[in-house]
């Protein structure tokens, strides 16, 4: 599975980005896709996830109530949707996949290039 996640940039604190992740695989409703991030110094962590079986979505903390996860699979895509971002947002988020997996959090197989996510105060 190839993976090509867009949509990051330069934004301010309190603006939004939404980012895509475009899969390779016909199968792709068959794969629960996360999102991560990684920042300078830091090791990357769970943002989302959303499960390949209907939708059910799982946080991070950080995040919960300002980003959303959601996927086409007539368009093997999935977003994030980052909403009053904030500087500690700022990062390089790695899009991810596993297939048949009802675990979200972690043990994906496929990983995503990264967008960069910059946010100013």
């Amino acid at each position: 599975v190839q993976l090509q996640a867009y949509g990051g940039g330069l934004v301010q604190a309190g603006d939004s980005l939404r980012l895509s992740c475009a899969a390779s695989e016909r199968t792709f409703s068959s794969y629960t896709m996360g999102w991560f991030r990684q920042a300078p110094g830091k090791e990357r962590e769970f943002v989302a996830a959303i499960w390949w079986g209907g939708g059910s979505t799982n946080y991070a903390d950080s995040v919960k109530g300002r980003f959303t996860i959601s996927r086409d699979n007539a368009k093997n895509t999935v977003y994030l949707q980052m909403n009053s971002l904030k500087p500690e947002d700022t990062a390089v988020y790695y899009c991810a996949a596993k297939q048949y997996s009802s675990s979200m959090r972690s043990g994906y197989s496929y990983w995503g290039q990264g967008t960069q996510v910059t946010v100013s105060s």
